[in-house]
């Protein structure tokens, strides 16, 4: 069992800055890969991947934020971040951490966003302002 609370989402304005923090906890953290994911606009729940990072450092991005978003893993502290920078309005979203017991940080970044063995955090909302 692996629970996920995220922190950091706020208000911010374009062109700038945000860290959202990923807190961990539970067992065998280490044989999991870590990602991001953003809520993409609509009714439905469907999610976008943005990021993923697995124990050994392993990243990978989406195209959509490559380049503007670092995904990066305190293994010590167990917290999973994500680094935004030149934000822009379309970046305001709810975030979500996810948890993937199978995979790689390559297919989490660019597979599909829902997965039987993937665990979520309840999301943090970010808002940007013109």
């Amino acid at each position: 069992q692996v629970d996920l609370v995220e922190s950091g989402g706020a208000s911010a304005q374009v062109g700038g800055s945000l860290t959202l923090s990923c807190e961990a906890s539970g067992d065998n953290l280490s044989s999991y890969v870590m990602g991001w994911f953003r809520k993409i606009p609509g009714p439905d729940n469907e999610r976008e991947p943005l990021a993923a990072v697995s124990v050994d450092g392993t990243t990978d991005y989406a195209d959509s934020v490559k380049g503007r978003f670092t995904i990066s893993w305190d293994t010590y502290k167990n917290i999973v971040y994500l680094q935004m920078n030149d934000l822009k309005v379309d970046d305001s979203r709810k975030y979500f951490c996810a948890a993937e017991a199978k995979g790689t940080a390559q297919t989490v970044a660019h597979g599909p966003w829902w997965g039987k063995s993937r665990l979520w955090g309840p999301g943090t909302q970010v808002e940007v302002a013109p």
